[in-house]
């Protein structure tokens, strides 16, 4: 395995966790927040939940940066439901893991409150709980509990990366 998506709603710590992966593993880390259309951060950033339609050229582009990486990558995507996640393994044409950061909303609307700066405003956190799929048998991944201390996110999340690395 060589491609891995960090996968949650807003505030799960994708960002953090990626950055963390790319110094302990060794792998490119890329946050698919700077992969969004500027009309879609305009829309996400005004309180409006992107659509399907909204979302597909995003999916699009996560799923060619992972296929167009040199070697090891992990990419931060909510990739909430099963389709975006198809759309993200079709673009790449190899086998790709996700990494499920989950929590129960009270804990990640806390932190959705407590962050500043992001565009994405705790309003939306609802409707992505919403549209949240978890992985199905068939896909490739592990769900780390987000609600234990971040080291031991990161930890796990290494852990599964070295775990399955080629």
């Amino acid at each position: 395995m060589r491609c891995y998506v960090l996968m949650g709603v807003s505030g799960c710590g994708k960002s953090s966790v990626g950055e963390a992966l790319a110094d302990q593993c060794n792998v490119t880390f890329i946050d698919g927040d700077d992969l969004h259309p500027k009309t879609n951060i305009e829309k996400m950033a005004s309180g409006v939940p992107l659509t399907d339609a909204d979302r597909a050229p995003w999916l699009e582009a996560v799923g060619d940066a992972l296929a167009a990486s040199s070697g090891p990558s992990v990419i931060g995507c909510s990739a909430l439901k099963r389709r975006y996640r198809d759309i993200i393994r079709s673009r790449v044409g190899e086998p790709v893991s996700f990494i499920h950061l989950y929590a129960d909303q009270r804990v990640l609307e806390q932190r959705v409150n407590e962050r500043e700066g992001h565009f994405m405003p705790p309003s939306l956190l609802q409707s992505q709980y919403d549209a949240l799929e978890d992985l199905e048998s068939d896909e490739l991944g592990v769900r780390i509990d987000i609600s234990q201390p971040l080291s031991d996110v990161i930890g796990d999340a290494a852990r599964y990366v070295k775990d399955t690395m080629i």
